[in-house]
């Protein structure tokens, strides 16, 4: 025992019954060999074996022994139990500790706070749910998936949402509705992902990308499709087709030159026209009219009844070109 009191443990946690059981060990030791054979180096090593050095964000595992109103007791093998706050035992409603925390059963817990002057380290699992939430998110950002949340108020840029317990926000440019926002207060919304970024907890989410992927995934070329007019440009009209902003240029309108669009179109009017190309990646989809007509400039002389036939003319293009 003589080489207890020489050794410094200051940095070194142990449990009691650790601290016993090397003790006893070295004195049976001591007992049936010579005592200058055990060194200062054989203690060391002898207390490496229970060295617990708890440190923040460190996740451990443990049993919990004991619950109080206000949390509780885990033990995680260190010098004292560790604590887990009421306020840090789920991300869930549930005030039922028991049902959280049930006596006996080994969990993983995250250290929040290190040892104070007794040893007790706090602990939380509420923090592991939100690390896992976060990386459960990234890898939903990864593979372009959606997801849905649940509108919780409206600021003045846009939406707070819930999303699986964390905080997200929707701009109002990413939104399908943009006028009244408090109408959307409590409703559930399918959204994409513009920015997952846990280390600021940071996260922006998309309707109108989610919107538009799901379009997009009901396109292909040679399609025929409808939707109405959102802007007239010098070089084309574009078309809202369900989400997705879609340009008729001007030279696949008719196969005859066209001095002014605005002579012909109308902010509201509804188009059908035929998918000439798609790009995803880049959210464009190109369309053309002229291919419906059956002489140049048909589309100008005699646009509804180019419309109102319009499968059958995109039908009939479609087994041409397929000729």
């Amino acid at each position: 025992m003589l080489i207890l009191e020489k050794f410094a443990i200051d940095k070194i946690t142990l449990t009691n019954q650790s601290l016993f059981s090397i003790t006893m060990n070295l004195e049976a030791k001591n007992s049936q060999t010579d005592s200058s054979s055990f060194t200062m180096e054989d203690f060391v090593k002898a207390l490496e074996k229970h060295d617990y050095q708890f440190q923040k964000d460190q996740v451990v595992r443990g049993k919990v022994i004991q619950i109080e109103p206000e949390g509780a007791f885990v033990d995680i093998g260190g010098k004292s139990p560790a604590f887990i706050p009421r306020s840090e035992a789920s991300l869930s409603s549930n005030s039922d500790l028991s049902e959280i925390l049930p006596l006996q059963e080994e969990l993983e817990f995250l250290i929040i706070r290190e040892q104070d002057a007794d040893g007790q380290v706090t602990l939380s699992r509420r923090q592991l749910e939100i690390r896992s939430i976060w990386e459960k998110l990234k890898v939903l950002q990864d593979n372009s998936q959606t997801t849905s949340v649940k509108v919780v108020n409206v600021n003045k840029g846009g939406l707070n949402v819930n999303i699986r317990g964390l905080k997200g926000f929707i701009p109002r440019s990413h939104l399908l509705e943009r006028n009244d926002l408090n109408s959307l207060i409590g409703q559930t919304l399918t959204v994409s992902f513009l920015e997952v970024d846990p280390d600021n907890r940071k996260l922006v989410l998309s309707q109108r990308l989610a919107a538009s992927s799901a379009t997009f995934s009901l396109l292909e070329i040679g399609q025929l499709v409808e939707g109405k007019v959102t802007g007239i440009r010098p070089f084309g009209i574009f078309i809202d087709l369900d989400g997705i902003s879609a340009l008729l240029h001007i030279k696949q309108i008719s196969q005859k030159f066209i001095e002014n669009l605005e002579t012909f179109f109308q902010i509201g009017q509804s188009v059908k026209a035929v998918i000439l190309d798609l790009d995803e990646g880049k959210g464009r989809v190109a369309l053309s009219t002229k291919i419906l007509e059956n002489f140049p400039g048909e589309m100008l002389e005699n646009m509804g009844e180019v419309m109102n036939s319009a499968a059958s003319r995109a039908q009939k293009a479609k087994n041409k070109s397929s000729e």
